[in-house]
């Protein structure tokens, strides 16, 4: 909640910004913020589905635990599709004009992680090593919520620097996708907590399928305005 109140209230001081005003952005967060709760849960779920199966109520209590970003983000994503396209305003503008605060929101709701015990590393001897109580037994781990609560607020800085020198529409949707997906690749591969497909990381073959699909664009829109 702190995440989208400071969210909001940076986002009331770029009014204007590529056009969109702070009221359609009011607007749009009435719908956006339940959805993305909804839909980071259903991608939990949908990836857990054992733990629910014979107890499908459980699906509902969120105090238990499993909320997915990326499905936040799909849900987001689709409802600013949505919306651009009832409100006819640019969903590149829209996208370009929140996604320094998605960032900022996962650097702040990280620590929510931290609260919780939860979102936690393999075993390290590392210095930045974390100690916990698991089970009973002391142990020391990787506060992979921390690397990656560093590694969004410095995304958003980037974002924020950038932000005043877009060069075209998407431009800043891209390198927040490129910069996050790049992060999330090394830092799932800590995680004891992943969501498995089989024998495989969700959220890691994810990351590396947006990394990949982000390189391609901001690399052909490069290329097409040097030739332009």
């Amino acid at each position: 909640m702190l995440a989208i109140v400071i969210g909001i209230l940076l986002c009331k001081r770029e009014s204007g910004k590529y056009g969109i005003k702070f009221e359609q952005i009011i607007d749009l967060a009435i719908y956006l913020i339940p959805i993305s709760i909804i839909s980071a849960r259903l991608y939990y779920v949908a990836f857990s589905y054992q733990n629910y199966i014979h107890n499908p109520i459980e699906i509902l209590n969120l105090r238990s635990g499993g909320l997915a970003i990326y499905g936040g983000i799909i849900g987001g994503l689709i409802t600013c599709m949505v919306y651009s396209k009832i409100k006819k305003i640019s969903l590149l503008d829209i996208l370009d004009y929140i996604v320094p605060y998605v960032a900022l929101g996962q650097c702040i709701g990280r620590w929510g992680n931290f609260i919780n015990v939860e979102a936690y590393g393999s075993e390290t001897t590392s210095f930045l090593r974390m100690g916990i109580i698991e089970n009973g037994l002391y142990k020391e781990v990787h506060p992979t919520f921390l690397y990656e609560s560093i590694c969004t607020l410095a995304i958003f800085i980037l974002l924020t620097l950038l932000k005043n020198k877009r060069k075209y529409k998407g431009q800043i949707t891209a390198i927040y996708l490129l910069a996050y997906s790049f992060v999330r690749i090394f830092i799932e591969g800590l995680r004891t907590d992943s969501l498995m497909f089989y024998n495989l990381r969700v959220s890691q073959i994810l990351s590396i399928i947006i990394f990949v699909i982000m390189c391609s664009i901001l690399a052909y829109k490069k290329i097409k305005r040097k030739n332009s």
